[in-house]
């Protein structure tokens, strides 16, 4: 007990308390991201967690106990799993003492664990923080309706045979028709809308084709399909084996065949039968996990670790739930002009890829002059941004939106893929359901 305490203290005062300390992104890794095939997946969300941190882990100098805390995104919690953080980490063998807690702020919850942990690190509270996403979409529970739950408490509140056959009368197998809990997630509760629907919303008011968001889905599926060839996500993906052995070490939603001509064939899925937003142009309903380390410069020296980058700046923003696709805009908006930067000053952009259609609004909203002048305060219109800097390696369009994960993955991917190019400054950013977004300027080292 004397040594766990102790243990207990020395972590909580091993950081002094400095304000603005640099903050520097060490090293992260993800598992492949699974597409959802109508049942569950072979992964519990902490089981995608443990999978790509215990390799992430045993290959850094430093052990597992070091860290000062785990911080985990995740929306779709399981009930066997609550706070799922804590349960990783103790899987992850990094110690009872280990504090951790779970974050959520929906499609943003993996970035908030990064965010989180930058401040904690840049005010001096902590030195060396494990931060994560994951999600298990094919475990979404199916959930009943309110009917059923008001039939069996009236069984259950029966205190004699005469109530209890009045209550059995008043069965109804309809009553008893699930529904899916991710449809109801997806749905926003203000707006009322899906979040395909806000993104029918954003293709009429910037006029975006069917033919143009299709176009860009078959670029993120063979830009992914690219970088799986040439090696570049390996180091960053890990695979993951499925407790009946099965192996899976590659993103397996790519379609490195697909074409505009086979996705015009896909019917509209959420205002048919003229809408543009298609299965085939939409982020793929996913299971993955994602972690990043992060350190400050004391951590760096003590452990003489080598990192990739440094986190600059972070930046949260909101807006109408309508428009919520928008929200990347107001963000990375916000980080250019605190560093006083266009567009095309930033080196490589991450713009998740939640719709095809909600990616070229964000392009086309910086491009309208009115736009930028009421929605962002700006004289001019921002400009153009260049397609080569974006998503260079394809999107969750190809790649899958785990929600709890893809702001951890595209901050991860960020950091490589500055790395790989020999680039300086990168911006990774995200749209929010329930209108909200955020934004990461980082540096490589």
């Amino acid at each position: 007990m004397a040594q766990q305490a102790k243990k207990t203290r020395t972590r909580r005062e091993a950081a002094p308390r400095t304000k603005d300390r640099k903050v520097y992104l060490v090293d992260g890794a993800r598992t492949p991201f699974l597409k959802a095939r109508g049942r569950p997946g072979p992964f519990s969300p902490v089981d995608l967690a443990v999978q790509c941190g215990r390799p992430l882990l045993l290959r850094q100098p430093m052990p597992a106990d070091a860290f000062d805390q785990v911080i985990l995104g995740c929306v779709n919690v399981v009930s066997s799993e609550m706070n799922p953080a804590r349960v990783a980490a103790l899987r992850l063998g990094m110690g009872e003492a280990m504090p951790a807690f779970t974050v959520q702020i929906n499609c943003g919850s993996g970035m908030q664990s990064i965010d989180t942990a930058y401040k904690y690190i840049r005010d001096g509270d902590s030195d060396l923080i494990l931060a994560g996403g994951t999600e298990a979409l094919s475990h979404a529970p199916m959930v009943m309706k309110s009917e059923a739950v008001e039939w069996l408490a009236g069984l259950n509140a029966a205190s004699s045979p005469q109530d209890y056959v009045r209550q059995l009368a008043g069965f109804s197998p309809g009553q008893f028709k699930p529904e899916i809990s991710l449809a109801k997630g997806l749905t926003d509760p203000i707006a009322g809308l899906s979040m395909g629907q806000t993104a029918e919303i954003l293709a009429k008011q910037f006029r975006i084709s069917r033919t143009q968001a299709d176009e860009y889905a078959v670029s993120s599926h063979q830009r992914l399909a690219k970088a799986q060839e040439e090696g570049w996500l390996e180091g960053e993906v890990m695979p993951a084996i499925s407790p009946d052995g099965e192996l899976f070490d590659r993103d397996d939603g790519v379609r490195a065949d697909t074409s505009v001509e086979a996705l015009a064939k896909l019917r509209a899925a959420f205002e048919p039968p003229y809408g543009q937003v298609t299965p085939g142009n939409s982020s793929q309903v996913t299971d993955g996990a994602s972690w990043v380390i992060l350190a400050s410069e004391e951590a760096v020296k003590k452990y003489d670790l080598k990192p990739s980058a440094v986190l600059v700046d972070s930046h949260w923003s909101a807006l109408e739930p309508e428009i919520m696709g928008l929200g990347p805009v107001l963000s990375s908006t916000a980080l250019l002009k605190r560093h006083k930067a266009g567009l095309n000053d930033i080196d490589l952009w991450e713009i998740n890829e939640a719709f095809a259609a909600q990616v070229l609004a964000c392009l086309r909203a910086w491009e309208d002059r009115e736009f930028c002048r009421v929605a962002l305060g700006l004289d001019e219109a921002m400009g153009t941004l260049e397609t080569e800097r974006l998503n260079i390696d394809g999107g969750a369009v190809a790649i899958g939106h785990p929600v709890g994960t893809s702001g951890n993955r595209i901050v991860l991917h960020m950091m490589n893929a500055l790395k790989r190019k020999g680039l300086k400054r990168g911006i990774a950013t995200e749209c929010i359901g329930g209108g909200q977004s955020g934004a990461m300027l980082i540096e490589a080292v």
